[in-house]
């Protein structure tokens, strides 16, 4: 049974390093910004964020996660179910793989470094409700301040203006999660950008 560990901005990374090196399975919530928790491999830790291969409740990959540490509240290593997890991932041939060197040390070169790896990202930013919203897009421009996307809404249509996000807003990173990557196959190729003032996105 894995150990549950709550966290108050010290040992986390130690934890989540010695998890990648163990190749353990991890359960891990943020209380703050969701109810529910996050199950995977981790596949990197750097100074601010960390990489999450994830699975998803019904033993699926479910994309590549970039997450802040100190949004993580409690920690499980490993995850007390992970002998039936790990068994079926194996039956389904579904093996973590991970970029290597992918930069984690501040949320600038996780934006860069996943617009540069998938065709399509998913940016979480926090609400005023303590919350997380999601957009989904293409990055398409990265400035001093913050970056643009070409968004995808949630019917699958491309946005003609760029939206734009500041840095300090990004709480979560994520790539190849199954349902961004259906809305990009359903929306096509992005019609070219209307350029101007960049506007207010599509939430998912």
């Amino acid at each position: 049974m894995g150990k549950i560990i709550e966290f108050k901005g010290t040992g986390l990374r130690a934890q989540l390093r010695e998890a990648q090196r163990q190749r353990q399975l991890i359960r891990l919530w943020r209380g703050e910004l969701e109810h529910g928790s996050f199950c995977g491999y981790v596949g990197g830790v750097g100074r601010e964020c960390f990489l999450l291969w994830v699975v998803g409740d019904g033993i699926t990959y479910d994309g590549l996660y970039v997450m802040r540490h100190r949004d993580v509240t409690e920690l499980e290593a490993p995850d007390k179910h992970h002998a039936f997890i790990e068994k079926a991932l194996a039956l389904k041939h579904l093996l973590p793989r991970v970029p290597r060197a992918f930069p984690l040390d501040a949320i600038r070169d996780v934006v860069q470094a996943a617009g540069d790896l998938a065709p399509v990202i998913g940016v979480h930013v926090d609400s005023e409700e303590d919350a997380e919203v999601c957009y989904i897009g293409r990055l398409v421009g990265v400035e001093e301040d913050g970056f643009t996307l070409q968004e995808i809404t949630p019917d699958a249509e491309w946005l003609r203006e760029p939206s734009f996000f500041a840095w300090d807003e990004v709480s979560t990173v994520s790539m190849e999660d199954p349902y961004a990557q259906a809305l990009l196959a359903v929306a096509g190729t992005p019609p070219p950008l209307e350029h101007g003032d960049p506007g207010v996105g599509r939430a998912h």
